[in-house]
């Protein structure tokens, strides 16, 4: 276990520590106290043993400075904060961590096998050359689910691409205003269809086409990109700037279309 979380004391001592690096040489006691949870008082006890060993010192009232000593003390708590978590992360999750797949084949218990994520789906399978493995644990006949655990290696995913594709609200003519030909070729070309607004929904119903996602459309969207599914959002013009908003604070890449013979 590492020293600085084997009681409360090492803890808040180095918390306080980093606080003071952080904002030396000015330092409001309170504040500190109100995250760490303990009380004003509490802060000023560990500042004192702080200052007794070495490792701040206090020029006037409430002003203090990590020393030398200080900071090489925080460097090996924090080295050893950082070695820790990567066992945990590295040695202890990943053999308890459990994730859900489908079998590709017939697989027996504890057996090694390939993963790969396909149409936002993780898959398993006996692939040979596949980075990322895992191991059964229980036997599972092909096409049913299995659980697999001690993961290894990357799951290869390609972020999936999101087209916007914006139609006239009805004051400008709604759905009678869709260009049709390109709607319907953009559908072909993506998994999921997502629908905005009575327009956009009338106008994939002139292509026979219901959409996949009515509600919810631009978590959908979001969602399908993360696990790799290219969507397509027939939304009605007033609310695109919406949902351009939501892909950008996700960091999604996309495609705008105006849909519109206006």
């Amino acid at each position: 276990m590492v020293n600085v979380l084997q009681s409360k004391r090492e803890s808040s001592r180095f918390q306080i520590l980093v606080e003071i690096a952080a904002h030396q040489p000015n330092l409001r006691q309170k504040e500190v106290a109100e995250r760490l949870g303990v009380t004003p008082q509490a802060v000023s006890e560990y500042i004192k043993e702080l200052v007794a060993d070495g490792l701040v010192t206090m020029n006037g009232r409430m002003r203090y400075s990590i020393t030398k000593e200080g900071v090489e003390w925080l460097l090996e708590s924090a080295a050893e904060l950082k070695r820790y978590a990567r066992v945990v992360m590295e040695e202890i999750i990943c053999h308890v961590a459990i994730w859900t797949a489908l079998a590709e084949v017939d697989l027996v218990e504890g057996e090694r096998v390939s993963l790969e994520m396909r149409n936002g789906l993780l898959f398993a399978n006996r692939k040979k050359g596949i980075e990322a493995t895992g191991v059964t644990i229980s036997d599972a006949s092909e096409g049913e689910d299995v659980g697999v655990s001690d993961l290894r290696g990357l799951i290869s995913l390609e972020e999936g691409r999101i087209t916007v594709c914006k139609v006239p609200r009805i004051q400008l003519g709604g759905s009678r205003k869709v260009n049709l030909d390109s709607m319907k070729e953009l559908l072909e070309k993506n998994k999921m269809v997502c629908c905005l607004g009575i327009e956009a929904l009338v106008a994939l119903r002139k292509l026979g086409h219901e959409p996949d996602v009515m509600f919810g459309a631009k978590e959908s969207s979001v969602e399908a990109a993360y696990h790799g599914v290219n969507s397509v959002i027939i939304s009605v013009d007033e609310q695109v700037p919406n949902i351009l908003n939501r892909l950008e604070a996700g960091g999604l890449k996309y495609e705008l279309v105006d849909l519109s013979t206006i």
